[in-house]
């Protein structure tokens, strides 16, 4: 699922109730898809100027929480996708696990992932550091050189790269210089990823 573009359309909402500043949607997407939160948070109150209040993100969380429900949608092919991929899957997220597992049970996703979900928030490790995937492939029992990474972001790409794991790089929702480098295949329709990885 796209979560990235309703999280930051209420994360925009939410910062302008602070006071206003100069950022329209486009350059969010860029600054922040796949980003820690406080490191979101910290680029708008800079932008803003003043800090925000200790309520902030959690507010934000829970205003999320409710768009997610209304709102957040599978990408297309992807469940199709999914049930015809035979090899161990995970999710490796730099979102909490409450955000990771309400997004995956909105969409229908859940069952592909149970048990096998990895948040940054609990390892402590955020992309682009490569941890999160290293620690998802030592959990799973596969050499990070036999794994594959599915990205949409910047930071996720890189992360992928730097763990030495192959990248495929998902760009319906836009594209990068970084989803051109060696060692990353970039793709536009999830009905493609099957045979992308076989």
């Amino acid at each position: 699922m796209d979560s990235e573009e309703l999280g930051i359309r209420v994360l925009l909402e939410a910062a302008r109730e602070q006071g206003p500043f100069a950022m329209d949607f486009a350059e969010a997407m860029t600054l922040f898809r796949g980003r820690k939160m406080a490191e979101c948070v910290a680029i708008l109150s800079e932008r803003v100027g003043k800090p925000f209040p200790e309520d902030f993100t959690p507010e934000f969380r829970v205003r999320q929480a409710e768009v997610f429900r209304r709102e957040l949608k599978p990408i297309p092919g992807i469940h199709e996708a999914l049930q015809s991929i035979p090899i161990p899957m995970c999710v490796a997220s730099n979102g909490p696990r409450e955000k990771i597992a309400l997004s995956l049970s909105v969409t229908g996703l859940l069952p592909f992932f149970e048990g096998r979900i990895f948040s940054s928030y609990e390892l402590k490790t955020w992309k682009p550091d490569p941890g999160l995937f290293l620690h998802a492939a030592a959990a799973l029992n596969v050499p990070p050189v036999n794994c594959a990474v599915v990205e949409d972001s910047v930071l996720g790409v890189r992360a992928g790269l730097s763990a030495g794991i192959r990248v495929f790089a998902y760009a319906a929702a836009g594209d990068a210089p970084e989803f051109h480098l060696p060692g990353v295949t970039s793709f536009e329709h999830m009905a493609d990823l099957p045979g992308l990885l076989r």
